[in-house]
């Protein structure tokens, strides 16, 4: 009976391969070849318009300044071309460098400030090539369109506090202060990255391309997380030696001198139980919310995938994410990962399906018992730190002081002290004020009015996502849906830390709100194809041909 069902599945996919093959007339397959000669050859011209450029802007930069920085801005002018002319490419790769950026920085940049921003060389020709494509098939540029009337508001009032306020200190300032640049990049690091939500709502077309997403996003996590595991193993071998050996508050401060293998500064104190890794990122915090967004990431392919392979490849990232948790002596990354795994089981329903729930219970269970025989300190290790942290800094009494600090900070200026003046990545055109959490920092740099403008928007982003989500049909593009959703509505209304002002937070926000708001679409594909499964027999060539139509209509 078997082999008689698989027979006639191969007999059906001869025919609807021969029927593909039939309908195609020889013109049509001219025209086929031509095009993609033309492609191929317009490839190759851009290639090679991009490396003379390339190596016209490194050969003089050689005499003026180290070989590595003159040969990587030869590469970032070819970057900026090709990533105009294939936007879509583009936005993959972007993707692709974030989790890397922070180790490319120290590797290869020295530490240079250009290389944290050298993913935008990715991001910005590509969003100008989506808009002007948007404008030419007159397509919405911004998306969704329900959320203008709150972006606006937010953008009216850093507007004001930029030119009121920062536009005034600019008249008069500091020595070595330039407040005005120091507003327009903290107003990039604000909205910069909004636009997102429109490149991946176009970026992700098909289910096809959202099922790439997650692989992609997967297998980032894996690569990432065993060069995250090499790290500890070399800082707990000895090989590198993190902070070990330091006197006083040494013992415990993120530094550069103790990077090991990749990633940026760190701490590695055994002796008095104080470890905090970065990963592949510049610093440790952002590499404990790179393994809180990829908890949420990761379980989408566990429980969402087609395929069986990447289904278990995803519970392997889950595992190695949450072993990441373990060893990053991030208290935020340790309580995150397992609380985010448990509600999404729930949420999801995957909870009641024991096929796929037992093995990730039983997964981490053995990963737990052999972390501890190898390392029989490391969990007790990490209990004390959480709870000795948690009793020195209570989380609701810290986010009190912040706001207490930062109230007093604006008294009789409703505007705020200026845009970008709380904002880490705008020191180097004037001093800035350290505000570790996000909402007294924007009471800071744009007053009450400018922060209840800003929690407005992402609320009103986080209902528009979930009634995007709700509204889908499909079982597994409904798992996609919450899973992307509690990422968005967790990070909506988190007042810990400012994950929203630095990488990869900053980047995963906006683009898992656009794949939500994508989702009705793929949703809406989805059922026309089951339904069209029910009327016609030979189903193939119609959605080859529609998912062609489709991704013809895309502005990229």
């Amino acid at each position: 009976m078997l082999k008689t069902k698989r027979k006639s599945k191969k007999s059906k996919h001869k025919q609807s391969e021969k029927t593909t093959t039939t309908t195609l007339s020889k013109k049509e397959v001219a025209v086929q070849k031509r095009k993609t000669s033309q492609k191929r050859n317009e490839l190759v011209q851009a290639i090679a318009i991009s490396c003379l450029v390339s190596a016209a802007v490194s050969i003089p930069l050689l005499f003026i300044a180290r070989p590595k920085i003159a040969i990587a801005g030869g590469a970032a002018v070819a970057i900026l071309l090709l990533s105009y002319k294939y936007p879509r490419q583009a936005l993959w790769a972007f993707l692709i460098y974030l989790p890397f950026s922070g180790t490319i920085t120290y590797a290869i940049g020295g530490g240079n400030a250009a290389f944290q921003v050298a993913k935008d060389a990715f991001y910005i020709p590509a969003l100008i090539a989506l808009i002007q494509s948007c404008k030419k098939k007159q397509l919405p540029i911004f998306l969704p369109k329900q959320m203008i009337p709150t972006f606006s508001i937010l953008l009216m009032m850093a507007l004001l506090t930029l030119i009121f306020v920062n536009g005034d200190m600019q008249l008069n300032p500091m020595k070595g202060e330039k407040p005005l640049l120091q507003g327009i990049l903290g107003l990039k690091v604000l909205i910069g990255y909004i636009p997102l939500i429109a490149c991946t709502y176009y970026l992700i077309r098909t289910k096809k391309d959202l099922v790439f997403f997650s692989r992609m996003h997967v297998i980032l996590a894996i690569v990432c997380c065993i060069l995250g595991l090499i790290q500890y193993l070399l800082l707990q071998s000895g090989r590198c030696a993190g902070t070990r050996g330091m006197s006083g508050v040494e013992l415990y401060k993120a530094t550069l001198q103790a990077r090991c293998f990749v990633g940026g500064s760190l701490v590695f104190s055994p002796e008095v139980k104080f470890i905090r890794l970065p990963g592949t990122f510049v610093a440790p915090w952002q590499w404990a919310w790179f393994l809180i967004g990829n908890a949420f990431l990761t379980f989408t392919s566990a429980f969402c995938d087609p395929s069986f392979w990447w289904r278990t490849i995803g519970l392997f990232g889950m595992a190695l994410v949450f072993a990441n948790a373990v060893i990053s002596g991030q208290r935020a990354a340790l309580v995150m990962v397992p609380v985010v795994t448990f509600v999404l089981l729930i949420l999801t329903g995957q909870v009641v399906n024991l096929k796929r729930f037992i093995p990730i219970g039983v997964g981490l269970a053995i990963l737990l018992f052999v972390g501890a025989a190898i390392n029989p300190g490391i969990i007790e290790q990490r209990r004390e730190s959480f709870i000795s942290r948690w009793n020195a800094a209570p989380p609701q009494q810290f986010l009190f002081n912040q706001f207490e600090q930062s109230h007093n900070f604006i008294i009789d200026r409703n505007l705020g002290r200026g845009v970008g003046r709380a904002t880490n990545s705008t020191r180097i055109f004037g001093a800035t004020q350290l505000i570790e959490t996000f909402q007294p920092k924007l009471i800071y740099e744009l007053g009450y009015p400018g922060m209840i403008a800003f929690q407005l928007m992402v609320l009103h982003l986080a209902f528009l996502t979930f009634r995007a989500y709700r509204s889908v049909k499909d079982k597994s593009l409904r798992t996609y849906g919450a899973s992307f959703w509690v990422f968005v509505a967790f990070i909506t209304i988190n007042t810990q830390y400012y994950p929203l002002d630095v990488d990869p937070v900053s980047v995963y926000y906006w683009v898992l709100a656009g794949a939500i708001l994508k989702l009705p679409k793929i949703d809406k594909q989805v059922q026309d194809e089951k339904h069209e499964e029910l009327e016609s027999n030979d189903l193939q060539v119609h959605q080859q041909l529609k998912e062609k139509k489709i991704i013809a209509s895309a502005p990229i």
